[in-house]
């Protein structure tokens, strides 16, 4: 978890040091102005100078839609490190009829293989009953609670890693609709301010300046919004299908070591 701690650290500061550099370099190249040295009015047609003048919430916005890009794809890499090197769905059967065969050896060198959260709890399963398998002072229920007790202990460390970090996404979908609204406001306080002050011949770049301000960070803060709201659903539909497949293979190692190892059967 400290390891994970300082990556969303690291993340958050690069996220809005680029995205700085991004408004203030990129956006704000003088290129993109009629007037390079006061950058306010930019070129016709410019969109990169159009966003420039969205104001000081625009690195904001750009630097909140770096850090949903960023956490999409460490939840990509660390789902699929999750999952292992086969599918699940041709794994865990392969698993069950080796463990109806008695070949407890060959689930685990199948589990070395795979790798993965489903494997890392089977394997740990199947390494607790070895150990207390051939113990005479136990009997059997005590053995079986012994297995249930590992996998509850191992399901525990596994599953906060696949939930990591999908709150910052849930999180950054809301603060990004904030930060755009209230660049919404600013800029059309920016634009009624023009208008008060010049009245019916108000500056046209005042003007488009503050209506600029306002739909830029409306469409940078709904966006990111909107982007990270939809990968947020579908990486907790991954975890929650990776949730059943672990309570599936751990009731699975455990009706068998009841049964066929134990010679007990389900109440």
């Amino acid at each position: 978890m400290k390891k994970n701690s300082t990556f969303v650290a690291i993340v958050i500061v690069m996220s809005f040091v680029v995205g700085f550099v991004i408004w203030q370099f990129i956006l704000g190249n003088p290129s993109n102005f009629a007037d390079p040295l006061t950058r306010e009015k930019p070129l016709k047609d410019s969109i990169l100078g159009l966003m420039y003048v969205g104001g000081f919430l625009v690195p904001v916005l750009l630097g909140l839609s770096l850090m949903v890009f960023s956490f999409i794809g460490e939840r990509f890499l660390s789902l699929s490190k999750a999952k292992g090197k086969k599918d699940l769905t041709e794994l865990l059967p392969q698993i069950e009829k080796l463990l109806n065969e008695g070949n407890l050896d060959a689930v685990t060198k199948l589990c070395n293989e795979q790798k993965g959260t489903v494997a890392n709890i089977i394997r740990a399963g199947i390494s607790r009953f070895k150990e207390v398998q051939n113990n005479p002072t136990m009997s059997a229920e005590q053995k079986t609670d012994e297995v249930k007790k590992t996998l509850e202990e191992v399901t525990m460390l596994e599953t906060p890693l696949l939930e990591a970090n999908l709150v910052i996404l849930s999180t950054i979908a809301s603060i990004s609709t904030m930060v755009g609204l209230l660049g919404t406001v600013l800029g059309m306080i920016r634009s009624f301010r023009a208008l008060g002050e010049g009245g019916a011949g108000a500056s046209a770049t005042a003007l488009s300046v503050g209506i600029s301000e306002a739909l830029w960070n409306t469409a940078l803060g709904i966006g990111g919004a909107i982007i990270a709201i939809v990968f947020y659903n579908f990486f907790t539909n991954k975890v929650d299908k990776f949730t059943y497949l672990i309570d599936e293979a751990s009731l699975n190692l455990l009706e068998t070591i009841k049964i066929r190892f134990l010679g007990r059967t389900s109440a």
